[in-house]
């Protein structure tokens, strides 16, 4: 009787350990997360993205896989996956934002507006909940480096302070 509660205890401890490491971004479309962030407000994560970027691919296997990447994204943000190129018609504040490219790799409107013409793949774009654009961060980040862009935007940090004094006083939670 005994080693069966130990080996229950084991089995329990290991359920949630498991459990921990499966956890992943709940991804949501633009048109979803808008939605919700009206009835619910939150601030909307864009990653804006290709399907021939490597750095991309890179983003989802290192950065958006990490369980605690996951974990804070999920409670402070609306996720959404925005392929740059697209050609979805997607409808906001009023707008049909379109594709209107007809070679390879033309941008979608709305990823061009969101990035303000600065096509740059992996994106991030912050956009708070009033559905206001706050930034849009370029370039590959790893679990480490994207904590503290999260954090700053994610607990409203970037209302009462400076980046540089966050970034100079930032304790990672996530190692």
């Amino acid at each position: 009787m005994r080693y069966t509660t130990i080996l229950l205890g084991f089995a329990f401890m290991f359920s949630l350990n498991a459990g921990q490491a499966a956890e992943k971004i709940n991804w949501y479309s633009f048109e979803e997360a808008v939605e919700l962030s009206r009835n619910n407000p939150r601030k909307i994560l864009v990653d804006i993205y290709t399907d021939w970027c490597g750095f991309c691919k890179r983003m989802d296997s290192e950065t958006f896989s990490n369980p605690k990447v996951a974990r804070y994204i999920n409670n402070h943000f609306y996720p959404v996956k925005l392929n740059a190129e697209t050609t979805d018609t997607i409808r906001f504040q009023g707008h049909e934002f379109v594709n209107e490219g007809e070679g390879r790799r033309s941008p979608h409107q709305l990823a061009v507006a969101m990035l303000q013409g600065q096509m740059s793949y992996p994106s991030i774009v912050y956009i708070n909940e009033e559905l206001e654009l706050l930034t849009a961060v370029p370039g590959f980040k790893t679990p480490e480096q994207i904590e503290p862009l999260l954090k700053f935007i994610g607990e409203d940090n970037y209302i009462t302070t400076s980046w540089e004094n966050f970034q100079e006083s930032f304790t990672s939670t996530f190692r």
